[in-house]
């Protein structure tokens, strides 16, 4: 009888759990407090097959910004061709901007709380895959305006000062960390072409050395039988 309540009493709990926690976004609370406004950063590097489409969801709250960067760091299979296509949608499907080169960037103010859609495609390889570097995120540069406000008329001059100061070196830190990225971006890129190259010239290095000496050593057999006189003898000897 017990067990029975028991297990009654958990499939009713999880019911009422699961329906807590299909939803989510973030919310705001019915009080006092602000919506929450975290700023999401992300990057990776992902490879793309050939002919293949891979797409990133990124909430974002009105009022943020944006941004979307991209470069392709090397190239795997018989295609070299390292162009793809990035396109950003808005939580509505709408398209924002497309961009079709071997490096980019997306930046815009968010319009809209959803889920913001960035696509790449792989469209112009059809036999090789292609790895790309990732960074992309939203960036608030603080509460609203009247929320400023309100906290301004209890805070003092000093404190004020204070929070300014403090809000201009998070944003210095924040492009830095970016322009961060954009550079780490190209120094993959370029370690990939270097050892790319580097390995090319050691195969074509090793397949010349091969063609010498396989050259030579024909080179000396066909000038061996050139010199190769018989033997004659008394029932052998050479025709005139």
């Amino acid at each position: 009888m017990f067990p029975w309540l028991f297990g009654v009493g958990l499939v009713v709990l999880n019911l009422v759990t699961s329906d807590r926690s299909q939803k989510t976004e973030p919310l705001s609370g019915s009080g006092a407090q602000p919506l929450f406004r975290g700023a999401d950063r992300h990057d990776f590097a992902i490879m793309i097959p050939p002919g293949g489409t891979e797409c990133f969801w990124q909430f974002a709250q009105e009022t943020g910004y944006f941004y979307f960067s991209y470069e392709v760091q090397r190239t795997l299979g018989m295609s070299h061709d390292r162009h793809v296509a990035a396109t950003a949608y808005t939580p509505q499907g709408f398209l924002i901007e497309n961009i079709q080169n071997v490096r980019g960037q997306i930046n815009f103010f968010t319009q809209e709380t959803g889920f913001y859609q960035l696509c790449l495609k792989n469209q112009q390889n059809h036999f090789g895959s292609v790895q790309v570097y990732l960074n992309f995120g939203v960036f608030y540069e603080g509460p609203e305006m009247d929320d400023k406000q309100n906290e301004r008329k209890q805070l003092n001059d000093t404190l004020d000062a204070i929070e300014v100061s403090t809000r201009k070196v998070q944003n210095n830190i924040f492009h830095m960390w970016r322009y961060y990225n954009f550079a780490r971006m190209r120094k993959m890129a370029d370690f990939f072409l270097l050892q790319s190259n580097y390995n090319y010239v050691n195969w074509w290095s090793t397949a010349q050395s091969l063609v010498i000496v396989l050259s030579g050593i024909l080179q000396l057999y066909f000038l061996k039988r050139l010199f190769n006189v018989p033997m004659t003898t008394d029932t052998k000897k050479p025709r005139c």
